[in-house]
């Protein structure tokens, strides 16, 4: 198997007043809270959304698995829907002393380029702000973070930094060079 270089950038925000929104793409495109944690709806959209830029450290999890992340305390899944078909998703999840990582943020290959994605970040970003007023216990968010990579869409970085993340650390590390999975085994060609 060859190795390939990929480059990780971390960016973050350090105050609510750091996110500068994007407009809401024209249609009916709809940001909803998925408040039941579900393992299966879950697998779908990362590997839907991951599927052709190499997403797999998550493939391999169990059933349970899954289960045991999202009814964690402050995990939440945010979708994206373009006239009710689920387009992408971000999923917020808080770490200690009130800092919250954008764990996934993506769309769905149909749905990139239409403007989806800069709304879809900009409200899982202010939700991540405001985390703990939904859960009681978690402390005040003070940090919010992502990183993405060189695997990553060409616009990704773009769409970060236009909405107010900034860069704090990079990192190239040689990985594996998988086979893209696709959302089902087969789905793109080797």
């Amino acid at each position: 198997m060859t190795n390939i270089a990929v480059t990780t950038w971390s960016l973050e925000q350090t105050a609510p007043t750091d996110l500068l929104p994007a407009a809401a793409p024209e249609g009916d495109v709809r940001i909803v809270r998925a408040e039941v944690p579900s393992p299966e709806f879950s697998r779908f959209l990362y590997a839907s959304v991951g599927g052709d830029i190499r997403w797999t450290d998550r493939l391999g999890w169990s059933h349970a698995r899954w289960r045991e992340h999202l009814e964690r305390p402050g995990v939440e899944t945010w979708v994206a829907h373009d006239r009710g078909t689920p387009a992408g998703y971000v999923e917020l999840t808080p770490g200690d002393d009130g800092v919250v990582e954008i764990e996934y943020f993506g769309l769905i290959p149909a749905f990139r380029g239409r403007r989806i994605g800069g709304h879809l970040l900009s409200c899982g970003t202010a939700r991540a702000w405001d985390l703990a007023e939904r859960w009681p216990g978690l402390a005040t968010t003070k940090r919010v973070w992502l990183h993405t990579c060189s695997k990553d869409g060409e616009y990704a970085m773009d769409n970060y930094q236009r909405r107010g993340f900034r860069l704090f650390d990079t990192k190239v590390e040689e990985e594996a060079d998988v086979a893209t999975p696709g959302p089902w085994p087969g789905a793109f060609p080797s």
